[in-house]
Formats: C-alpha cells, structure tokens, sequence
C-alpha cells in the first residue's frame, strides 16, 4: 500500500503514446498484485491452471506487457528480494487483513452478493515463490528483461531512473518517490489490453512535487514517516495535510519528529531506508526477440492455457521488435550514457 498521498499530490494525465521509446522499471509485485486482485471470476475465484494453480498474475502479464511493447515502450520489471526487518509489522498486518477478507468473501458467497463476494476475495491475493518464478520464466520467454532487487523492488526501480538506467519507474505506491525516482508512471496495470485503445496514465516528477511543497527530498521523506509507511506506523491524528504543514514549519528530522512526541533514534532506520535503500547496482537490460513458441510453451503447456484464446496476442507479440534485439543494451546503475 505504501505511504498515503492521494489527498494532496494530483499527478498530471499523459497519453500512452508519449511513453513510445522510452525505458520503464516495472515495480513487478505492485503489479503482479493488481493482476491477482482484479483478473478473477465473477465470485472472486482467480483464474488457474489445468493442475489448479493460479494464473490470474500470467493473464495480466501476458496482456499488458504485449501491450506495452507492441505501443514502442521498453519494459523491465524489478522483483521484490527479502523484505525489511522494518516491514514485519506491516505485512503481518497485511496477513491479518487477507485472512478476514477470506472469511468475509466465504460468507459473500453463501449469501449470494458475488459484488462483495468479488470485492473482499480481491483482497486475499497471495504471490508465492512459484508464481514469481513462473512470471519471471514468462517475461523471458516475451524477451523482456528483469531485474532481481536485493530488498524493495520499487526502491530497485527508483534507483535505476535515479541513475539514468531508465527514464521512469513505474508503480501504484507513492513509495516510489521517496525511494528517489525523478519520475513516477501510475495506471499501467489498468489500462485496456486493446494496443489500439491506448487511453492515458499518470505522471509524477520529483521536481514539480517537492517544488510545490516547499520541500527537499529529505523534508518530503520526514513527512511521510509522520504520514506512515511500509517501514513505520504513523502518528495518531496526523494525515497529509498536517504531516505537510508540520514539515514546512520545523524542517529538520529531530525537529519535526519531536513536535509529535516521538523518538527521533526509533525512526533513523526508516529515513535512512528510504534515503540509501539496497539496490542491484548491476546487471544488463537486454530486450531480445519475443519466443511465440516458447510462450506458448509456459502457458498452454505448462498452466494449461486455451491456446485459441491468447493466439491473437501471442501473434502481435510475434511482430514486436524490441529495442535491443540486435545489440544487447548493456546498463549499469552508474552509466548515464544515452537518454533512457
């Protein structure tokens, strides 16, 4: 979920099309999620394989990434690694809410409201090893490039826009731009997966954020921690707006954090997180030319996809040259050669 900003930051609409050629680090579990949490049946039930497993996640992969390349973008998705010591708190709470949603969706069902039914099984998705594993053989079977993050895949992503690596991360969390990112993509997930209907996302830059806030970066982080994060609870009473006013007025870390009563020693970790988060400094963004068989292969093959339904995307994906195929783009976090 993330630190909650929606109140006071409006990102800025832009067409799809106006990402043609550029490079976009895909937070790959931020996604991942969505597709779990939306692509399912009409109770809830996800999409799964001939074996039963799930592959709501692949269905929505599948679709979007093609859609993305076949509109010229350069995608590489970052996976989550081991997450924070500082995030035990938040994913058991996590963990806590999905087992309610479970119990609330099996009484949806018995009681015949498929909307609630619908809703709260949105809410119990779970992305296990296997199911990162099988995305990841997907994406290289489209001839898209991943990275594997040490800790936060979005904090990974960040890093890599940071740095030049490419022109923005792309993810749902405002996270991201704590995590430093000059630029943040909002809205790939829900985008139709007709290339022709391209419609639009949404655009943050660090700059025009921290500029309109009267805020540096560091400033900007010290508010959120007021806010809460994935790496901290909140302070009792306090939102964006007077987490915003509380961090024009005192400025600095000690400052700020002690006008609210709390110990500025137990939150160093978190600000030094966000502020130096672990990142993959390298590896190679290498797109090559989309395997149609071999997608086929992990889908039908293997999770037992109809293929007659995914032919059609299968054979856009056929055509897509992408950048990249000729020559390997070989990229470290450090090389700032060339626009991204």
């Amino acid at each position: 979920m993330g630190v909650q900003l929606g109140q006071i930051i409006t990102p800025k609409e832009i067409p799809l099309e106006s990402l043609k050629g550029k490079r976009l680090a895909l937070d790959a579990y931020n996604m991942l999620y969505q597709f779990l949490a939306t692509i399912r049946q009409p109770d809830g039930t996800p999409f799964t394989g001939a074996t039963g497993e799930v592959t709501s996640h692949l269905v929505g992969l599948l679709y979007r990434t093609t859609s993305l390349v076949v509109n010229g973008i350069r995608p590489v998705y970052s996976f989550d690694g081991k997450p924070s010591p500082l995030k035990v708190a938040t994913l058991k709470t996590r963990a806590l809410v999905k087992e309610r949603a479970a119990r609330e969706w099996e009484e949806a069902i018995k009681a015949g409201d498929l909307a609630l039914a619908k809703k709260k099984a949105a809410q119990t998705s779970r992305l296990t090893d296997a199911m990162v594993a099988d995305a990841k053989e997907l994406l290289d079977a489209m001839g898209v490039p991943w990275v594997q993050a040490p800790s936060e895949g979005e904090a990974q992503a960040a890093q890599m826009a940071l740095r030049g690596s490419v022109w923005a991360a792309a993810s749902e969390d405002y996270d991201t731009l704590l995590f430093g990112t000059p630029r943040l993509v909002k809205g790939l997930a829900a985008l139709k997966p007709n290339p022709r209907d391209q419609g639009s996302v949404r655009l943050l830059t660090s700059e025009e954020v921290l500029q309109g806030f009267s805020l540096s970066l560091h400033e900007f982080i010290v508010m959120c921690l007021l806010i809460g994060t994935d790496f901290n609870e909140g302070f009792r009473g306090i939102g964006p707006k007077k987490a915003l006013k509380l961090a024009q007025e005192h400025r600095s870390f000690e400052e700020t954090i002690t006008k609210v009563g709390g110990d500025p020693a137990t939150l160093r970790e978190a600000l030094a997180l966000f502020e130096s988060p672990p990142y993959t400094p390298d590896f190679s963004l290498v797109w090559k030319k989309p395997q149609p068989e071999r997608v086929l292969q992990v889908l039908v093959d293997k999770h037992g996809f109809d293929e007659s339904r995914i032919a059609r995307t299968v054979e856009k994906l056929s055509h897509v040259e992408l950048a990249g195929e000729q020559k390997a783009l070989q990229m470290a976090l450090d090389d700032f050669g060339g626009p991204a």
